[in-house]
């Protein structure tokens, strides 16, 4: 058998180079991230640049909050709704995952998505929203490593102050401000299970936040916030 020509072993060692490189640039913000708040996202940068396509003066609306200060029923809310073994995963919900996968099956196209509140997380510090299996991996490797290096609180104070909540729209305290005119710190529990509805589809979804559909689902959610494990 032949040896592998020298070009050939140079450009694999440089692309071994290259994703380690590459890697390394993610987990270096992951590691500062956890004692350093994050003062804008990659999901957030892109969608700023689309709204000055249209304004070129757009800005989004957001406004950082510590963890003590988001209220209790938004908390239960969100993993409630979002990731209701999130207290207790390593980064997946498996199970989750699988259901997703046979609900997608059984509807012909892709109807839910298993995500777990870290790799939702992952995605919106550092990945686009475009969906894509390179994409996918780059998700799954993050969500590794945030689960690794955060705590359970940690993961969910910056979860609910990055979290797109409408079209310029990110965070708890803006989200809180926008529909509510309360801060994070006062949303009511049916307050809070509206916003955590939002969460999939937040764009369409303040549309029109108060369709049946919505308040049938925030009924359901208030059901299960009790049950709700908060870190």
């Amino acid at each position: 058998m032949r040896p592998a020509p020298r070009w050939l072993k140079l450009g694999l060692g440089g692309l071994v180079v290259l994703i380690l490189l590459w890697q390394g640039w993610y987990l270096g913000w992951v590691v500062w991230w956890k004692w350093v708040n994050p003062g804008s996202t990659s999901f957030q940068s892109q969608r700023l640049d689309e709204l000055r396509l249209k304004n070129p003066k757009a800005e989004l609306k957001r406004q950082w909050v510590p963890y003590e200060k988001i209220s209790a029923n938004l908390k239960r809310a969100v993993i409630a709704a979002e990731d209701d073994k999130f207290v207790d995963h390593e980064g997946f919900d498996w199970e989750g995952i699988q259901k997703a996968m046979e609900k997608n099956q059984k509807k012909g196209k892709v109807v839910a998505g298993g995500s777990t509140i870290s790799q939702q997380l992952a995605k919106n510090l550092l990945l686009s929203p475009t969906k894509s299996m390179l994409r996918k991996g780059e998700e799954a490797i993050i969500t590794v490593w945030i689960e690794l290096l955060w705590d359970k609180r940690r993961i969910l104070e910056v979860y609910l102050n990055v979290v797109e909540w409408g079209e310029g729209i990110f965070g708890a305290e803006a989200a809180a401000k926008r529909y509510y005119g309360v801060t994070a710190a006062q949303l009511s529990a049916e307050q809070a299970a509206r916003l955590a509805v939002m969460l999939p589809a937040p764009r369409r979804y303040e549309r029109n936040p108060y369709s049946a559909y919505m308040s049938g689902r925030t009924q359901l959610i208030l059901g299960r916030m009790p049950n709700a494990e908060v870190p």
